[in-house]
């Protein structure tokens, strides 16, 4: 089965208040670069292989640092945090800025490619509850 990694951008925030304490631009607002909504798709083939090359500048690398691991874990098929989100084929995470995170969407898409897997993939079940997630 092949995998994909899909990244969408859910949210910013900027906490004004740490930025005016800390920064040495107390005025430097939200992440200037992403946008809400922007959406990746990442591919680990022997033609184009996403993950080494951080999207070819297309990412921010201190953002790729902080989510990469989910990323990968996505492109080898694994459960990216078990038991956690209410689907094990996504991940909630952000950036490391702690004045103007950015939050992500980090999906796993599956791609069967033969009938085998395709029947195995249609009898999963990939979801959680209250009852059965992890809280660590």
């Amino acid at each position: 089965m092949k995998h994909e990694c899909r990244i969408t951008v859910l949210d910013k925030k900027c906490f004004t208040d740490y930025q005016e304490q800390y920064l040495a631009d107390p005025k430097s607002g939200s992440c200037p670069f992403f946008k809400i909504g922007d959406t990746f798709l990442l591919k680990r083939t022997p033609q184009q292989d996403d993950f080494y090359h951080l999207m070819n500048g297309k990412f921010c690398g201190e953002a790729w640092d902080a989510i990469s691991r989910y990323v990968y874990t996505t492109l080898q098929g694994g459960s990216i945090m078990k038991g956690w989100t209410n689907d094990d084929r996504v991940m909630i995470a952000c950036c490391n800025d702690g004045t103007r995170p950015v939050i992500f969407k980090i999906e796993r898409i599956d791609i069967p490619e033969n009938d085998e897997e395709r029947e195995w993939l249609e009898k999963q079940n990939f979801t959680n509850t209250a009852e059965n997630a992890y809280t660590g």
